[in-house]
């Protein structure tokens, strides 16, 4: 071939194919919608971080799998997962680079201590966040109008376990420990509230980090006080540990928690040493969410056992998407106004939200641990 020839046919291929590569992507640019996901997917939590990252990812498959148009376009999602470590610093690592990265609505974070500080960065940036999984009252109450959360808070929990720990279990001597985390300290305190206007007494509080599993030195402490319950505010990687603890020291309290040790990871880290414990856990059993069992199977057959948050996050990408068909627009500015009248009826149930961005009409499920698996014991309906 000539070579003035070949040059000529070879220029004129990388021009097609450059031009051809651009329109490809201002077209799928165009078209793809970015929502992020946040959570521990590294570390001791990677369990209930990889469990909400799933659940919004087996939502977003749906989604695409039926198809969404927004002003007259096709769109397809794209769930852009990050590891924020359950580490608060991380966590605005994350929720920066998530900004940076184009994202128009986060789910996350897991841990209230890594929502809190990430919900400023995408308040600055006005872009949507709906938390599964996060507790803690301050993340709401900041005033931020990005902020939301699919879950019951903290106050309503801890009113119920305080509740049910004078009232149902007839504790009066009761010793509380958390592990100084957001989540950890917040439940732990409206807890410790909720037992003193019930009645009982606070025998003993102690301290501990998220990332200890030596709880000898203040279980000691606390033997000595003799109580009949020990409430622990923190994650299921210290609960296990802190359960076997017990009762090595031979400690016959009952121990009492929230939703961070209600999990299977719990019973599987503890082993015999789980038996008897009793949690809470915010919402329905997932058999009596009105899709929980239809979400088991679906879920099941594609990652396995449920941990604990996935129908939360699951229900999260629903609102958020909802709020865009809204709003005919997956701009931020303009379907964010559509998430405060959110009236969607979820797998976990009917979701609504008040003025702060808080679940209205909110329950609270006891379970305990009977022959190795967590049982219902009860749910408490309307606790806000």
């Amino acid at each position: 071939m000539n070579p003035t020839l070949r040059n000529t046919l070879l220029t004129a291929l990388v021009s097609a194919a450059l031009i051809s590569g651009c329109s490809k992507k201002d077209e799928s640019a165009d078209n793809i919608i970015k929502i992020g996901s946040a959570s521990p997917l590294t570390g001791p939590q990677a369990h209930l971080g990889k469990d909400n990252e799933n659940g919004a990812q087996l939502a977003v498959d749906e989604i695409n799998a039926a198809g969404l148009t927004l002003n007259g376009k096709k769109m397809h999602i794209d769930l852009i997962a990050e590891d924020d470590q359950a580490d608060p610093k991380a966590a605005t690592t994350v929720a920066q680079k998530l900004v940076d990265d184009g994202v128009v609505g986060v789910i996350g974070h897991l841990n209230s201590g890594a929502t809190i500080p990430a919900s400023k960065i995408y308040f600055d940036a006005g872009i949507p966040q709906i938390s599964p999984s996060a507790t803690a009252i301050s993340y709401t109450a900041q005033g931020y109008n990005t902020a939301y959360r699919v879950m019951t808070n903290d106050r309503q929990q801890g009113q119920v376990l305080g509740q049910y720990a004078v009232n149902q279990l007839g504790a009066k001597r009761i010793a509380v420990i958390d592990d100084r985390t957001a989540y950890g300290q917040g439940l732990a305190d409206e807890f410790e509230k909720a037992v003193k206007a019930a009645g009982g007494e606070v025998v003993a509080r102690e301290y501990t980090t998220d990332k200890s599993t030596d709880f000898m030195a203040i279980l000691t402490s606390i033997k000595s006080h003799d109580p009949q319950v020990v409430f622990f505010g923190g994650m299921d990687p210290q609960a296990a540990p802190l359960a076997k603890q017990l009762n090595e020291l031979g400690i016959k309290a009952q121990l009492l928690g929230g939703d961070g040790m209600q999990t299977p990871a719990f019973i599987d880290l503890a082993n015999s040493a789980a038996e008897g414990t009793i949690a809470s856990n915010p919402g329905l059993p997932l058999d009596s969410m009105p899709g929980g069992k239809a979400f088991r199977e679906k879920f099941n057959a594609r990652f396995g056992e449920i941990q604990n948050y996935a129908p939360y996050a699951y229900d999260a990408v629903y609102v958020m998407v909802d709020a865009m068909k809204r709003a005919n627009s997956s701009d931020p500015a303009k379907y964010l106004a559509e998430l405060p009248k959110t009236d969607h009826q979820g797998v976990t149930g009917h979701i609504r939200f008040d003025n702060k961005g808080d679940l209205t009409d909110g329950a609270v499920s006891l379970y305990q641990v009977k022959s190795g698996k967590w049982q219902v014991l009860q749910t408490v309906q309307n606790t806000k």
